[in-house]
Order: structure tokens, then sequence, then C-alpha cells
């Protein structure tokens, strides 16, 4: 019946072209391609439309149907290249190589005999008083201890003093466990709440002026005696006064602190907790660390470069208090972004992240202060990662009441959820992007950005350089700074609480102090 079908429509010249036609390999082909083609549809149209694209490798979107329906060459070249650049997103998120290491806190066994008389003593106290943000406050909290540890003295647990900046009033135990506090260093440094009866209406000894970078030796032979002699020392400003540069058993002593004494208290740990959970409901997320508030442009001596207005008012304060420049006033402006001392803005940030291929479903968890100029600060950032979170964002109506007015507790609460992301980006140095580096390092190196500033400042004002040059160079820049294992010791000056190699972590190839 076909046939006789065929026999009326077509003439005789053009059956035999069929019949040569479906007889050649071109026709299976064909017929092959088009079977695969309908089954790739039919997939397609089944999946789940309520699932993140970004789990979708395969998907087909709207684009993607636009330039099939079109046909248009060129836009199949640019559908190409976006799926090649796609294929590279997990790259993004691959962890760096650990080689192993893993934390180790083994003291010597002089350390471990000194230990059974420190912690015996009860005629000497050490007193301090700690300044400025919570992290800031942490990393003074940390030499505290130790300088306890170094003049045989018990330590009183620190008075964080409210700062004008912070506005906190909030003390030790509102944000670290007090209780393991006292149990994790019972063997290395004595802890009491107060000052026993018969020390408290002993007038302390107090200091002031204990200079940069102290040594052990400094410590000792300037504070002993009078501790002895008095019962009571008072130690203020300690911030950047102890060396980073100690004997192993007290850089050890050190990390003990930082990453297992000084833990946040249960309460902030489930708020932390549940907001690292919202972000990576989806997956994996990138916490950013953003430094763009009025008092970090401010401090540094940097301009946000936003508008006239807002340059004009970050120098007029500056003018007005000078004190406020944290450092090398000489310098100008240019001469502090060339040198990598200002802070990163939005659209630096968006092209950094572009250029370590980041994908623009990328889901940032955004920690820090309001910046400078508002939410019209960050569109560059989040035009081109609309995905872009903070603590109010993620947290539920009245979740964040209580502790509104306490940064210190606010800040706590977003180094939680930066130590627990899959990547995690600081856009200037600082104390919590410091202490972050050194928890994640500590935690087994997960990856952890940090910018070269200085050197890639000439590419971001190489404005004739190609996007894709860019990116190629500042990929090649960053490949090494990543959060993989840097000794300590490979640069004088390193605090262990940032570098735990070797001191605080050995991976089998390591020495340690047994002796």
């Amino acid at each position: 019946m076909g046939d006789i079908i065929v026999d009326m429509l077509l003439s005789q010249t053009h059956r035999s072209k069929l019949r040569a036609f479906l007889r050649s390999s071109r026709f299976f082909i064909s017929l092959i391609f088009l079977l695969g083609f309908l089954w790739m549809l039919m997939i397609l149209s089944n999946l789940n439309p309520s699932m993140p694209s970004s789990q979708l490798p395969c998907s087909v979107s709207q684009e993607t149907e636009a330039v099939i329906a079109n046909g248009d060459s060129s836009s199949v070249l640019n559908f190409t290249s976006k799926i090649a650049e796609s294929g590279d997103e997990s790259e993004f998120w691959k962890q760096p190589d650990g080689m192993g290491y893993r934390p180790c806190l083994d003291f010597s066994g002089r350390y471990r005999r000194e230990s059974g008389e420190i912690v015996k003593d009860r005629a000497n106290y050490l007193m301090v008083v700690v300044a400025g943000g919570m992290n800031q406050q942490r990393n003074q909290i940390i030499d505290a201890v130790v300088i306890a540890r170094i003049l045989g003295a018990a330590l009183v647990v620190p008075v964080l003093e409210k700062n004008v900046i912070w506005a906190d009033e909030s003390e030790f135990s509102d944000i670290f466990d007090l209780d393991h506090f006292k149990s994790v260093l019972a063997n290395d440094v004595r802890i009491v709440s107060s000052l026993p009866w018969t020390h408290v209406m002993t007038r302390p000894v107090e200091e002031k002026r204990t200079p940069f970078h102290a040594s052990h030796q400094w410590i000792r032979s300037h504070y002993h005696k009078k501790l002895r002699r008095e019962g009571v020392l008072l130690l203020r400003g300690l911030d950047s006064r102890l060396s980073k540069d100690l004997p192993s058993d007290l850089q050890k002593l050190r990390c003990k602190v930082a990453f297992d004494a000084l833990r946040f208290v249960p309460r902030i740990i489930e708020l932390g907790t549940k907001l690292t959970e919202r972000m990576r409901s989806k997956g994996p997320y990138l916490a950013l660390h953003l430094r763009m508030e009025k008092d970090v442009w401010v401090r540094t001596g940097c301009l946000p470069g936003l508008t006239r207005d807002f340059d004009e008012m970050i120098n007029n304060e500056r003018k007005a208090r000078p004190e406020l420049l944290t450092s090398r006033s000489h310098m100008t402006y240019h001469d502090r972004k060339l040198a990598g001392l200002c802070p990163l803005n939005a659209l630096e940030v968006a092209r950094l992240l572009k250029a370590l291929g980041a994908p623009s479903s990328t889901r940032i968890y955004w920690a820090g202060g309001v910046p400078l100029g508002g939410k019209e600060a960050l569109l560059p950032l989040t035009s081109e990662f609309p995905h872009f979170f903070n603590k109010e964002d993620l947290a539920l109506p009245g979740e964040l009441e209580r502790i509104a007015n306490k940064p210190s507790i606010l800040a706590a609460v977003d180094d939680i959820v930066s130590e627990n992301s899959d990547v995690f980006m600081p856009s200037h140095g600082g104390n919590m992007g410091h202490a972050i580096q050194g928890h994640r390092a500590y935690a087994g190196h997960k990856k952890t950005i940090i910018p070269n500033k200085r050197r890639m400042r000439p590419y971001f004002l190489n404005s004739s350089l190609p996007e894709s040059e860019f990116n190629r160079l500042i990929l090649e820049l960053q490949r090494n700074s990543m959060g993989q294992p840097v000794l300590r010791t490979s640069k004088a000056g390193r605090d262990v609480t940032k570098y735990p190699i070797p001191e605080c972590m050995c991976n089998g190839t390591t020495t340690h102090s047994t002796l």
C-alpha cells in the first residue's frame, strides 16, 4: 500500500533518489542524531524546576533554547564558550592539599614538669584589661594567658573594655564559655573569676607601657619582681605587645588558647550553626569579610572611591582626628593603594572572584559592618553575584533581637559562619581575617583566599588590559594563596595563630619537643 502511495506522489526519478538516500550511511547518522536530540529534550522536560540551577549541570536555560531556535552561529559560539566556563565551576570549590597536617600540641617534658608548680601558686595574680573589637580582644586574651604562664601567675578572667566605636558592654562570659576556658587550661595556667579575699585590698601594680613585640625574657625581667613584691599585676593595652616569635612551648600554648580554650558560649554557637545550615541548604557557599565601613576608610588612610562627597567626608574626618590613622601617616592615598594597604572595594572584589572562577550562582555570606554608602556601595558586587546574604537576611524574625546592640556577639556569629564556609576570603587584612585564616588552617587547611593586593593592584589600574588576560594573570598570581600549608618560620614575625605550622600542627615529617 505504501508503494502505491509513493508511486502516485513521486516520479520515477524521485523514487530512485529516495531509495538511494535510505540506503546510505548519511540517513542512519541523521536518524541517530534526531533520536538522540528527542531523547535529551524528553529527559530535560522531566527535571524538577525547583532544583537550583547549579545542581543541574546539563540543564538547558531559556537562553539556550533561544539560541537553538534562532540558529544564530555567533550566539552558538558564545553559548559554547559559557558552557566551557561552567565546566570549571567545580574548581572554585576545590579544597587545597593539606599535606596531612593535623593539630599536635605535644609540650616538652620541662613544660609539663613546671606546670605542676605554676598551677599550685596562690600568691601571684595577673589582671588584664583588653580593648578593641571582639577579635582584637581575643588576641589580647591569648597573649594574657601566655604572659601569666611566663610570670608563673594565676590569671584573673580578663576584663573587656567598652570601646567607643563598638559600644558593647558584654563581659567575657557573655561571649566565651568560661567553664570550658578554665577546664582546657587547667594544666597550663590557673584561671580565677576574681581575686581571692587575701588580695582584694592589694593595690595592683599597673603597667600601661609594655613595648611592642616584647620578648618573653623582657616580660619576665620587667614584671616578675614587681609581681612577687605586690602579688597583683594589672596590664592594659596588650594589643601586639607580646612578640610573635616565642619558644616552642609558648607558641603551642598560644594555639591551645586560640583553637581550643576560647570557645563561644552555646547560644552563640547554636545561632551561628543555624545560619550556617541555612547558607548550605542549597550547596556550598563563600564567606566574604568585607572591610568597607566608614571607620575602616578613615583608619587605613584610603578612600572609598564612591563619589567626591564620600571621599571628602573621609578626608575631613581624618584631618580632624589624625590619631585614628593606624600607621604610615607620611604615605599618600595613592602610595598606600600601590603598597596593597587599602581594602578592596566592591567592584574589585567582584572582578577578583570572577577571575578566580566563582560562578555567578555562588552563594555569598558577607560578614562585616554596614559599608559606607549603604547597599548602593555593594551594587558592583551584588549585580555580578546576586545570591548575597548577611546574618540579618538569614535570621528569622526576632532571632537577632536580643543581640542587636551587641557588636561583639554579632561578630562572634560572623566568625562561626565564616569558619564553617567552603571558601573564605577577606577584602582586607585585620583581626577577624587573621583569626579565621588560622582556625581554617588548624581545621585541616580549608580553602582560604588571601588577596595579594600589592601585586594585583597594577592589573586593576590597567584599564587597557583585556578581561580574559586580567583573569589569567590574577588566577596565576593567586594560585599559591588558597589556604595551602605555610610554614610560620619561613618569615619572622608571623603569628602562630595565623600560621600554626610547625609548632602546632604536624604531618609525620616534622620534629616535636619531647625533652
